[in-house]
């Protein structure tokens, strides 16, 4: 292990192969192995996964039907960066669940899906800047990283930059804060002759929407002629089959999509209405109305591939009941532990995603989410990692699958009780 945490130190930033991970040099491990909901690492050490891939692996991992439509493809070739069966196929059953998709182009990844929104809403629009709310991940895009950790005093509607090398979003991006109906409205309404687009994840980490919020930003966007768009990358076929333009009632503009969309392969995809996406059709390359969209790997056969086979799993009866009952019961177990321990905590969180928050303060946007004990989150989560439960010790969210089960989050709830004991 000491060997493997060595080399990758010698050719990584941190240790870590693609990101945020942060862990200690001595925990880091090398995985090998993913089975359902568990990993091995290449010592033998078994884990019970709440990450999921940051969720990307909603049917869990080496699904049979996703595992059987790779194998059949793969010998038939990997990509042709080019119109395929599957991709044709499975862009139809998406504009057939999504009311947002009337028209849809395929990339590699969530990053890019919101990214090309975001250009598109400019285009279209012929306006410059983009509104996001507070605490928001849009992906790896410069929005998408901007005031997403905010520490210093909120000056809304002015943005924090939060990663270095982003200079030009202090120009074009606003913000708000989440949840908060009257003072979205009124940065938009004031902000509407250069605001092309709100980009929101309608259930943004794990904070629940305040009944009516969404409903208010959708109905202030379209009095002033701004494009709403929904990053679903988290929220697609998780929340519902339809997403959270089904599970919450409202529509988009443009719509993002990605993560479990793949069965745990990389994908990306967006979607927008008929008039809008067609600014990125090629027949109007050199002129005005033209937006320049390309992507090597995106709508892949193999990806595309998994993702029909991931939504033939997540279309079989009782899927988002059963998903939506053992959030529900992991939120619960969580809960109990803490009331238990007797800490001042809560257990925020919606469909199959938990997150835990150490106040008792109500949790409504992301600035009230950092109101928690950051010392003991971090903690809790390196506990819960040595004690055999893989998640991202930096972040906040548990992700569940179709794979887990209710003994499973029971011997999860063990090895969290045991962690909690040790802070």
């Amino acid at each position: 292990m000491e060997q493997s945490a060595s080399r990758a130190t010698a050719v990584f930033p941190a240790g870590i192969s693609n990101g945020e991970y942060g862990l200690p040099e001595d925990r880091i491990v090398v995985m090998e192995k993913g089975q359902g909901c568990r990993l091995w690492d290449t010592s033998g050490k078994e884990f019970l996964d709440f990450s999921m891939a940051w969720g990307s692996c909603l049917v869990g991992h080496a699904r049979p039907e996703v595992v059987d439509a790779v194998v059949t493809q793969a010998s038939m070739g990997s990509n042709f960066a080019y119109l395929n069966t599957h991709v044709l196929a499975l862009a139809e059953e998406i504009q057939r669940v999504s009311p947002a998709a009337e028209r849809l182009r395929f990339c590699a990844s969530g990053t890019e899906a919101t990214m090309y929104c975001q250009r598109l809403a400019r285009a279209c629009s012929g306006k410059p800047k983009i509104l996001k709310f507070e605490g928001a991940y849009h992906g790896a895009n410069e929005a998408g990283v901007t005031s997403l950790f905010p520490t210093k005093p909120a000056a809304y509607p002015a943005p924090e930059l939060t990663s270095a090398g982003t200079p030009a979003m202090a120009e074009y991006l606003l913000v708000a804060p989440y949840n908060d109906a009257e003072a979205a409205a009124r940065i938009i309404a004031e902000n509407a002759h250069d605001l092309a687009g709100v980009i929101m994840e309608p259930l943004q980490r794990c904070t629940k929407p305040m009944p009516g919020f969404l409903e208010a930003v959708r109905d202030v966007c379209t009095a002033n002629g701004v494009l709403l768009i929904f990053d679903e990358v988290v929220t697609g076929f998780r929340l519902a089959y339809g997403g959270a333009q089904e599970y919450y009632g409202v529509i988009p503009d443009l719509i993002a999509y990605g993560k479990a969309l793949g069965g745990g392969y990389p994908i990306g995809a967006f979607g927008g209405k008929a008039e809008i996406m067609e600014w990125v059709s090629e027949h109007r390359i050199g002129g005005d109305d033209y937006v320049w969209m390309a992507s090597t790997l995106g709508g892949n056969p193999i990806s595309t591939a998994a993702a029909n086979a991931a939504l033939g799993v997540f279309r079989e009866p009782g899927t988002y009941e059963y998903l939506r009952g053992l959030g529900a019961y992991m939120r619960d177990g969580l809960t109990r532990v803490l009331e238990t321990r007797q800490l001042n905590a809560q257990v925020i969180g919606d469909g199959p995603l938990a997150q835990v928050v150490f106040s008792t303060d109500p949790v409504f946007d992301y600035r009230s989410t950092q109101k928690g004990d950051s010392t003991k989150g971090r903690a809790l989560m390196l506990g819960l990692f040595e004690r055999g439960v893989f998640l991202n010790p930096m972040g906040t969210k548990l992700y569940l699958s179709l794979a887990h089960d209710e003994p499973v989050v029971d011997d999860m709830l063990d090895r969290f009780d045991d962690a909690l004991a040790a802070i």
